[in-house]
Order: structure tokens, then sequence, then C-alpha cells
């Protein structure tokens, strides 16, 4: 074990942080992202400092192959740009830089200062920057050149010890950012980590800060959350804390009034993420194999788990057979406002709508289809009334036959 020392205003030496090792901080480096490594080594290259942090060094000292790899240096973003050619700047009031490797993203921040309290986006010192960041778990610096943890707060131990500990003072933290609100639960809930009483105090009081908080900021919060393998029981944490309310107003209520909707509501959470669960085999078997490769194309399952018990408890489907498009357009819209203030990509949402109706034989293709041949009839009746008895059409030019369209060689009974 290292030790890192910085000079106060007298000359005088202090402890800054400590530094582990390799051997120490048992990181396995096999799970450590090439191009992450490369955008370090690189910054390094250039005569600045590189580092991974948060949640990245968190799973990796938990033994977890993380997903997204976040990359901290003193480097301001246009010499980032200057760095690496294949990065834009993005931001407005806080500017960090993209960097792309193929579908790969990395996002490069440069280190903020306290001049301007927690929220300022100024430029500053790594040691200013460990100390804007929410949780001690999260604010661990790993150097995958020298394979080092560089520790200011003692995350290491706090790891060790399976706590969740804020860095930000508890009166600021989450007026500071509500959603930090969530994401504690979330980290405690996906690690095993003990949230402290007057941690849960402070949420339970606070809890009413995120009615301010965008759709769009809930939305992305969200759908992190049902990706999770520990997705079932974060969302239970949150509703147990008060907090799920303000991210699904609608299933919340459900959960508080129906014991039975909850436990199927948590249950098909909890198999959404997993690929060979019961869930996801039973939802594959019933779905065309065409359909299915579409929908593993944009990971659908944990939007249909967050909708399913919704749609088996609120939808007519002898009704919904029939191929009714105003029926399918009022399910769809049903589920829209159910899932409120969420607001995912209207495709992501469709294409969960249509797994769930594909599970109880509802084929959105032929409804769609019946739609079509309604609609042709209706512009020919319109065309055929319009047109009097003295102004006869010219005759129709022949065109050569075309093919027909795979929806329309199904046999579809279609209602008027």
């Amino acid at each position: 074990m290292l030790i890192r020392y910085g000079k106060e205003e007298n000359g005088k030496l202090i402890k800054k942080a400590v530094v582990y090792t390799r051997d120490e901080h048992k990181i396995n480096f096999a799970d450590v992202d090439d191009d992450a490594v490369f955008i370090t080594g690189r910054l390094r290259a250039n005569g600045h400092e590189g580092y991974i942090v948060g949640g990245a060094v968190r799973d990796l000292l938990l033994g977890k192959k993380p997903k997204d790899f976040d990359i901290v240096t003193d480097a301001i973003p246009a010499r980032i740009k200057r760095i690496f050619h294949n990065s834009r700047i993005i931001g407005r009031r806080f500017r960090l830089v993209h960097v792309f490797f193929g579908p790969k993203i990395f996002e490069v921040s440069t280190f903020r200062s306290l001049k301007d309290g927690h929220t300022s986006n100024t430029y500053g010192t790594i040691e200013e920057d460990v100390l804007r960041r929410d949780f001690s778990i999260n604010a661990l610096f790993y150097d995958p050149g020298k394979q080092l943890v560089v520790d200011y707060v003692n995350g290491m131990g706090d790891i060790k010890k399976r706590i969740l500990r804020p860095i930000i003072p508890p009166k600021l933290i989450f007026k500071d950012d509500p959603v930090r609100m969530i994401r504690a639960v979330k980290y405690a809930a996906a690690a095993g980590f003990s949230v402290p009483w007057p941690l849960r105090r402070r949420i339970k009081k606070e809890a009413n800060l995120l009615e301010g908080i965008s759709p769009s900021r809930l939305t992305e919060e969200l759908s992190k959350i049902i990706r999770s393998p520990a997705a079932s029981l974060i969302v239970e944490n949150l509703e147990n804390a008060g907090l799920y309310g303000y991210l699904q107003k609608e299933a919340s209520a459900l959960m508080k009034r129906d014991p039975a909707f909850r436990s199927a509501y948590l249950a098909s959470l909890a198999g959404a993420v997993l690929p060979q669960s019961t869930a996801a085999k039973a939802s594959a078997d019933k779905v065309p194999a065409a359909a299915a490769r579409k929908m593993k194309e944009v990971n659908v399952l944990p939007m249909a788990a967050l909708v399913r018990d919704y749609l088996e408890s609120n939808t007519s489907w002898e009704k919904l057979k029939k191929g009714n498009w105003e029926d399918y357009k009022e399910v769809f819209f049903g589920v829209r406002r159910f899932i409120l203030p969420m607001n995912p990509p209207r495709v992501e949402l469709e294409q969960a709508v249509r797994l769930v109706l594909a599970e109880h034989g509802v084929d959105v293709k032929k409804i769609r289809a019946c739609e079509r041949v309604r609609q042709l009839a209706s512009r020919n009746r319109h065309h055929a009334s319009s047109t009097s008895a003295e102004e006869q059409p010219k005759p129709a030019r022949k065109r050569k036959p075309r093919k027909k369209h795979a929806a329309a060689e199904n046999t579809v009974t279609c209602t008027s």
C-alpha cells in the first residue's frame, strides 16, 4: 500500500490518498476494456492524467465486468478533442467529450473544482473532483497503465464493509441532485450494500424533490434499472423507500392496492434480463422467429416486463384478436399512459407491446393488414361516390402486376 502526499499552504506534507497496488486491489485486468486502457494511455502519453472512475471501478473491485467505462483527466475538452480525432464535445453548461470506438462510446470529463459548490462547472484538480462525487464507492480512480487504485475517501474500506456512505454533506447531496436518491437505492440493491439509517431517513423525507426532475432523466434512470440483473430487488426497494411512485406512478399505486399485482410485476422484472429464464423462454416460444430476432436487437424484454402485467389485466384479448386497428391503438396508448412519466422511444415500446400481445396469440402485423384493406376500400367508395354519371373516369393505364405483400398472403379475418 502506497501513500500519496500533498502540501499544505505552509509547505507541510499531508496525506491525501491511499494507493492500492494490483496485489492489494485484485482487479482482474482482463475485465478492463482495451479501448478504455488505450484512452488513458494516450492521455498520459500527451502529458495529462487519465483514470477510469466511478461505477466501472466499483464493479471491477466487486468482481463484475462493467458495461460502461467513464474516464476523467486534467485535460480540458478542447485538448481532449485534439488528442482524439474520433471524438466530439457535448453539453453546453457541463462540457465533456465522447470518444467513439465503433458502437462503443467513452465519456471523458475534465476534473471539476469546488469553487462554486458541488455542482459547479469550473475546472479543478483531482483532489477537488473527488469531493464532488456522490458516494465513496463511486469515488475511486483506477490507473490501468500502472494498475493502481487511488482512494481519497476510504472507498475501499466502505466496499469491504459493504456500506453506502455519501461524500457530499447529507444536507446537500439530494437537494443538489434528487436523482441521487434513486441511485443510492440502486447501488445498494445491486451490490448488496446496506444504507445507513440517517441516509434512509433523509431519502424518505426528501423524496418529493423528485417531482421537479424532467421525464427524460427519469426515463434514463428507469431504463438502466429494468436492464439490471437486480431489477426486481431495486424496484422493490424503491417502492419501500417511497420513490417508485415518481418513476412509475400507476404501477406503484397498483402495487399498493393489489398484492397479487405486486408479486407478478416484480416476478416479471426478475425474469426479464436473464436469457435462459422461464419468462424469456416462454416469450421466445410464442413469437415468430423473424420478430424475435428484431426484438432481440432492441433488447425489448425488459420493457415488455414493465408493461406485461398491466396488459394482461387490462386487455380484452378476444376483442383484440378480431383485428380492429382502433382496438390496438387504444391498447397501445393505454400502455403509454400507464408508464408515464417514462417516455421511451416509440419503436421500443411498440415492440414490447407486440411481444406481450404475441404471447396471447395476437398478431399486430395482421391487424395492420386489415387496416390497410379497410383504408383502400374506404378510398374506393369515396372515389366512386364523387364521380358523376356524366364524368366518366379515363381508362386506367395498364400496369405490370406487383408482387403480393407478405402480410397479404396470410388469411386475415377483418371486421368492419
